[in-house]
């Protein structure tokens, strides 16, 4: 693992939210390709760092350094980073006055990283990758929270990202609904997308992630292959956690 290139260095990320520290001294790198799960109970700090991954969270102090810069050095254009390391969020986050296309094609045209005919070319090739093409044309009114969350998927390939973090992308869907959209993941994994994922679906962990990382109390408790963190945990904590949910 170590002589592959790393993507994401964190060393010693702290946050806080006045007087409550939700990131204790994390220190983790993420390597090129990788497929990383991020584990833990509710409040234990998992999203927020997802966050300041790509500075959605400002940190309190640390050093995140993505492709070799450091995200919160002064004079970086944190939007023109966040065309290569996207967020798919819980909620979907679509437009709700744009049809499908319209959502998938605003920001590759508002960004310039293409004219509306070869931005929509793109979004129809990104639909055919989710299994959505005849929904081009639909409203998100209309759609199912799962293809809501397989458009938002397509829609954040279609900025062509080096990485993509997802932040509880299944937790909002009908339990019938959370296979359509892993199924779109389980396929860019084995692309070789960098990806960075906290989620609940342990099954899905064990079968998907190179590593996992279970977090509580803002620590990084335990961290290694799906096999040593779910099959043989070796931290109280973890063990306990594993228990209630499996």
């Amino acid at each position: 693992m170590d002589d592959r290139n790393v993507k994401i260095h964190v060393s010693n990320l702290r946050k806080c939210f006045g007087d409550l520290e939700v990131l204790q001294d994390i220190s983790t790198d993420i390597y090129e390709g990788e497929v990383v799960v991020i584990l833990g109970p509710s409040g234990s700090g998992k999203s927020t760092f997802l966050r300041c991954l790509n500075r959605l969270e400002e940190k309190t102090s640390g050093e995140i350094v993505v492709d070799g810069k450091d995200i919160y050095a002064k004079g970086v254009d944190i939007n023109k980073m966040r065309e290569d390391i996207v967020m798919v969020f819980q909620h979907f986050n679509l437009f709700n006055n744009y049809d499908v296309l319209g959502n998938m094609t605003l920001a590759p045209v508002m960004l310039k990283k293409a004219n509306k005919a070869e931005a929509e070319a793109n979004a129809m090739k990104m639909l055919k990758r989710v299994d959505l093409v005849e929904k081009a044309h639909v409203y998100p009114a209309q759609l199912s929270g799962g293809q809501k969350q397989r458009v938002a998927i397509a829609r954040a390939l279609c900025m062509n990202p080096d990485i993509m973090l997802f932040d509880e992308p299944t937790s909002a869907l009908d339990p019938e609904m959370v296979g359509e959209v892993l199924n779109v993941m389980k396929s860019l994994a084995a692309e070789g997308m960098t990806m960075v994922i906290v989620t609940h679906e342990i099954g899905f962990a064990r079968e998907v992630a190179d590593r996992i990382i279970f977090m509580d109390g803002g620590y990084i408790v335990e961290e290694g292959t799906p096999e040593e963190v779910i099959g043989h945990p070796r931290e109280a904590r973890t063990i306990d956690f594993l228990n209630k949910v499996l």
